[in-house]
């Protein structure tokens, strides 16, 4: 297994950067699992916007992030 999630980027906006976690889960970490290492990732883009993504099973969650760290997670509603 890798140790980064594989996502693409499916909304940028002046409010929220949100990703889609693609897998395959068998080789890639989720979204989910390695929060940490994607906030790492795109504190740089992010410059105060929300941090939203698109779990495994198609549930849209936020990333919550403070002073360019990962703090935890908040719900944000699903896709349907």
């Amino acid at each position: 297994m890798h140790n980064a999630a594989h996502f693409s980027i499916i909304e940028d906006t002046d409010e929220v950067l949100c990703l889609q976690d693609l897998g395959p889960w068998d080789k890639f970490k989720t979204i989910t699992n390695c929060a940490e290492e994607v906030v790492e990732h795109l504190t740089p883009v992010l410059r105060g916007r929300r941090l939203e993504y698109i779990d495994s099973e198609g549930q849209r969650d936020e990333i919550l992030v403070r002073d360019g760290r990962f703090i935890g997670f908040g719900l944000t509603g699903d896709l349907t």
